[in-house]
C-alpha cells in the first residue's frame, strides 16, 4: 500500500514543472533514473536532465525520475511501509527493469543504500534475483573511481554517458527475454562487451598481507582495463537544460554546457584529467542552445570544467545580452577576466564573481599548477571592481602537500590586499562590496598527479581553520565558509577505497547515516585509505580505468610536484 500523503506531494510538484516527459508503460523498457540527492538538488543537475532527455528519446524506453525523499517524507516511507515510487507515474521502482543512479559525489553513496533499502530491492547486487530491477551506476564520481559502491551495483558505466547509451540499447534489446524475464548473468556479460561498460562481480581482487592490492583479474575474454568513454564531437548532443521547476536550486535559471575538460593541467583537479581531452562547443550551437532555453527562463547559466577558457566566450556572453537574457558564470580564470567579459556578466546581472587562487603562498600556487603571481591576482581583482563588481568569491584551499602555518597565514595576507583593492578601486561603492572566502580541505582525487598524497589530519585542519577564522573575523567585510574537515575525511575515504570499503558503507545504514559510531565501531581501518601515503608502483583500485591519461604521465607530475615541495 502506497501512503496517499506521499502520492499527493509527488503530485504538487509535478504540478509546478515544465518540460515533464510522460510515456506510456505498455511495450517499453521502463527505467527509472534516480539522483541520489534531494529533489532540489538533482533537479539543479545539468548531466541528469541530459540523461532524462537522451533515453526518453528512444521510441522503446520510457523514463522516470526518482530522488532522496526529505527527512520528513523517509519518515512517512517508513511509517506507511510505502516502497519508493517514480515522480511522474507514482509506481514502486522495484516494477521497473532498470534503477539508473546518476552519482556526482561521493558523498552521496549513503543515500544509494537508503534509496535500494527504501526501494525493496536488496542491497547487495549478488542478492538480487531476476524479479528485481537491474542497477546501474553512472556520472563521475563512479568513473573516477567506481570500486568502494561495486558491491552494490551491477554494472557501471565509465565515462560520458551519451556516448555508451546507443550500444547499451543495442546490446539490451537483443538480449534474450523480456523486461526481468531476460537472464541476468548473459545480459551482463554480453554488456560487458560494450567499451566503457564495467560489471564488478566479472573482476576478482586479492590483497597482500600489508592490506594493498595484489592483483585485479577479469574473467576470461574480458578487458583487463576499461576505457573511460568521452565525446569526440559535442556538437553532436544538445546539452542544457529541459526541465524548469521553481523548486530548484537554480530558479529562474536555465544551465548551458559550453565545454568539457581542461587545458590547464592543476595537479590536484580531477576534472582536468578524467574529462581529459579538453573541447568545446562551437559558438552556432550555443547560440541556438540559448535562444531555446530563453524561451522558458530569463537567465542563462553557461557551465563547464573550463568555462572562461572557451575561445568565443565573450561573444558568446554578448549574444545572450542581444537576446535580453541575464547570465551568470560559475567562475572565471584570473588571466581571462577582461572589462569587455566583466561588463557583459554585470549588464546580464550577476554580480559576484567567483576567483580561485587556490592557495596564499606563489610557492603551493606553483606546486600545484596554479601558478599565478600575486599581482595578476591583485590585478584581476582591479579589473572586476573598475567594470562594477564589487562581491567576490575566493576559492582556496588547505592541507595542501608541504602546506606550513605560514603558507596558511598567507591566505589571510593575501585576502587583506584583494579586500584592500575592492575597497581602494570602489570608491563610493559604500555598503555594496563584500569578500567571500571558501575555504575546503584538499581531498586527493584517484586520477591525478596528487593521488599518491595523503589526506591532512583533521585535527590539523581544525586548527588551520581557526588560523583562518580568527584572522577574518578582525576583517571588516570579509566573510569566511568552509566544509567540516570530518566531511573532507569521508569523502576521501570513499573516494580512495576499494571495494572493501563497501561494508563500511552498510554498516553506517545500519546505524542510520552516524558516520561517527560508524568509523569508530568498522572492524576496517579508515586510516589505511585516508591518512596513507601510497606507494610509487602501488596498485591503486581505479587503476582498471583508462582514463586516456597514463598512469606514468600522472607519477612524472606528481615527482615534479615532490621536488617543488622540496621532498625527494
Amino acid at each position: 500500500m502506497v501512503s496517499w500523503k506521499l502520492i499527493e506531494k509527488s503530485r504538487e510538484i509535478l504540478q509546478k514543472e515544465r518540460g515533464t516527459l510522460y510515456k506510456p508503460w505498455a511495450g517499453r523498457i521502463k527505467v527509472c533514473l534516480i539522483y541520489p540527492n534531494r529533489y532540489a538538488v538533482g533537479m539543479s543537475n545539468l548531466g541528469f536532465q541530459t540523461l532524462y532527455r537522451l533515453m526518453n528519446s528512444e521510441e522503446d524506453v520510457v523514463c522516470e525520475r526518482a530522488f532522496l525523499p526529505d527527512p520528513e517524507d523517509l519518515a512517512e516511507y517508513e511509517r506507511s511501509k510505502s516502497p519508493l515510487f517514480s515522480l511522474e507515474s507514482q509506481k514502486p521502482l522495484c516494477d521497473f527493469d532498470i534503477l539508473a543512479f546518476s552519482v556526482s559525489f561521493e558523498n552521496d553513496y549513503l543515500n544509494i543504500l537508503t534509496l535500494l533499502q527504501f526501494a525493496h530491492v536488496p542491497i547487495e547486487s549478488s542478492l538480487r534475483k531476476a524479479s528485481h530491477p537491474l542497477v546501474v551506476g553512472g556520472g563521475v564520481a563512479v568513473f573516477i573511481n567506481p570500486e568502494p559502491l561495486s558491491p552494490f551495483f551491477d554494472l557501471f558505466v565509465l565515462g560520458e554517458g551519451e556516448e555508451v547509451m546507443a550500444e547499451f540499447w543495442e546490446v539490451y534489446r537483443r538480449a534474450p527475454g523480456e523486461g526481468k524475464a531476460k537472464d541476468r548473468r548473459a545480459l551482463l556479460r554480453r554488456l560487458a562487451g560494450i567499451e566503457g561498460i564495467y560489471v564488478p562481480a566479472f573482476y576478482r581482487v586479492t590483497y597482500r598481507d600489508d592490506g594493498k592490492i595484489a592483483s585485479m583479474e577479469p574473467e576470461p575474454g574480458l578487458a583487463r582495463r576499461v576505457k573511460r568513454r568521452w565525446v569526440k564531437d559535442l556538437d553532436r548532443f544538445v546539452t542544457h537544460s529541459i526541465l524548469f521547476t521553481p523548486e530548484t536550486e537554480l530558479s529562474k535559471m536555465a544551465v548551458v554546457e559550453v565545454n568539457r575538460g581542461c587545458p590547464r593541467g592543476c595537479r590536484f583537479c580531477a576534472a582536468c584529467f578524467v574529462y581529459h581531452p579538453y573541447r568545446n562547443r562551437t559558438l552556432s550551437v550555443l547560440q541556438t542552445s540559448v535562444k531555446e532555453v530563453l524561451e522558458k527562463e530569463p537567465r542563462v547559466g553557461l557551465s563547464g570544467t573550463a568555462v572562461s577558457d572557451y575561445p568565443d566566450l565573450l561573444p558568446l556572453c554578448e549574444s545572450i545580452l542581444a537576446e535580453s537574457g541575464g547570465l551568470s558564470l560559475g567562475s572565471l580564470r584570473l588571466d581571462n577576466i577582461t572589462p569587455g567579459l566583466v561588463t557583459c556578466l554585470r549588464e546580464g546581472g550577476d554580480r559576484t564573481i567567483a576567483i580561485a587562487p587556490e592557495a596564499g603562498s606563489e610557492r603551493l600556487r606553483r606546486l600545484i599548477r596554479k601558478g599565478y603571481g600575486e599581482e595578476e591576482i591583485l590585478q584581476a581583482v582591479s579589473t572586476l571592481v573598475r567594470n562594477g563588481i564589487y562581491q567576490i568569491r575566493c576559492y582556496f584551499l588547505i592541507g595542501l602537500p608541504s602546506e606550513t602555518e605560514d603558507d596558511v597565514k598567507a591566505i589571510l595576507r593575501l585576502s587583506k590586499k584583494i579586500r584592500h583593492h575592492i575597497v581602494s578601486e570602489g570608491k563610493g561603492q559604500k555598503g555594496k562590496w563584500r569578500l567571500l572566502l571558501s575555504v575546503n580541505p584538499f581531498v586527493p582525487k584517484p586520477g591525478t598527479p596528487l593521488q599518491w598524497e595523503p589526506m591532512e589530519q583533521v585535527t590539523e585542519l581544525k586548527r588551520r581553520l581557526r588560523i583562518l577564522q580568527k584572522g577574518v573575523r578582525a576583517e571588516k567585510g570579509m566573510e569566511l565558509v568552509h566544509d567540516l574537515p570530518k566531511w573532507a575525511y569521508i569523502q576521501t575515504l570513499l573516494s580512495k577505497g576499494d571495494r572493501r570499503v563497501g561494508s563500511i558503507l552498510q554498516q553506517c545504514l545500519l546505524y542510520r547515516g552516524d558516520w561517527s559510531r560508524t568509523l569508530r565501531e568498522t572492524s576496517l581501518n579508515p586510516d589505511f585509505f585516508v591518512y596513507r601515503r601510497r606507494d610509487l608502483d602501488e596498485i591503486f583500485p581505479w587503476d582498471f580505468i583508462d582514463h586516456g591519461v597514463p598512469k606514468e604521465r600522472l607519477k612524472e607530475e606528481y615527482l615534479k610536484a615532490m621536488k617543488e615541495a622540496g621532498r625527494s
